[in-house]
């Protein structure tokens, strides 16, 4: 148990650590670019898994679902999130890591910790791999976002320097506390709640690619409230 948590942890800073070597062999102008084919495939994996769990077929109509459920969450998760500045408490979070790292100097630190920390901890698989892997000591869920997570944050890495590398640390924490609670969580968590949290956290990652694209600073830290939200939502109308 925890095998999965810890395989993630190891290919991310892996991942990043070539990534981070790999930096020095980029002009900035590349760079950029990089980092625009970075926000493209992102703003994509955004939508895909939104719309995986909103377009429903039923005979020969295509519907939607889960649209007010996702607006919601998203809307009370940001009111919340802004009122306790949870994206101010990651800039602090990544200010002192930038100093123990002895990278004070380093303009990109932070965004680059920020944004790596956000792209791997949102989503159902953070949550639903854990489970699977203390409970049906079944790891392949998060073997296989450890492989995705790498190449995220390797490609992070090339744009923003280590910053990104230290996303570790906030998928080691949130996993790990996924995979000790997973006896108590699990009686409780429906498939309606799994599917918002991946449909809110979708939507979260589509408005972390716009960020990077569009170079724009939507305060997507302050959106994470809303997968809490999603859950009693989902609990009392799933999927509405």
């Amino acid at each position: 148990m925890g095998i999965g948590t810890l395989v993630n942890t190891g290919a991310v800073i892996l991942g990043g650590f070539i990534g981070y070597l790999g930096q020095r062999f980029l002009t900035d102008r590349l760079q950029t670019t990089i980092m625009q084919a970075i926000g493209v495939a992102v703003i994509f994996i955004g939508i895909s898994g939104s719309l995986s769990h909103m377009l429903v077929l039923k005979g020969q109509q295509l519907s939607t679902q889960g649209v007010m459920m996702a607006t919601i969450s998203l809307a009370l998760g940001a009111l919340i999130g802004e009122a306790i500045n949870i994206e101010g408490r990651f800039v602090k979070i990544g200010a002192w890591l930038r100093q123990r790292a002895g990278r004070g100097n380093d303009s990109k630190f932070i965004d680059g910790f920020v944004i790596a920390s956000l792209t791997t901890c949102i989503g159902a698989m953070a949550i639903i791999g854990p489970l699977q892997d203390a409970l049906g000591h079944d790891p392949t869920m998060l073997f296989t976002k450890a492989i995705l997570d790498a190449v995220i944050v390797a490609l992070y890495t090339s744009s923003f320097g280590i910053g990104p590398i230290f996303s570790a640390l906030p998928i080691f924490i949130l996993q790990g506390l996924v995979t000790l609670l997973a006896v108590f969580i699990d009686d409780y968590l429906t498939t309606a709640m799994t599917n918002g949290i991946s449909l809110v956290g979708s939507m979260m990652i589509f408005c972390i690619g716009i960020n990077l694209l569009l170079d724009r600073k939507i305060k997507v830290a302050n959106m994470l409230p809303a997968l809490v939200i999603v859950i009693f939502y989902a609990a009392l109308w799933p999927m509405s």
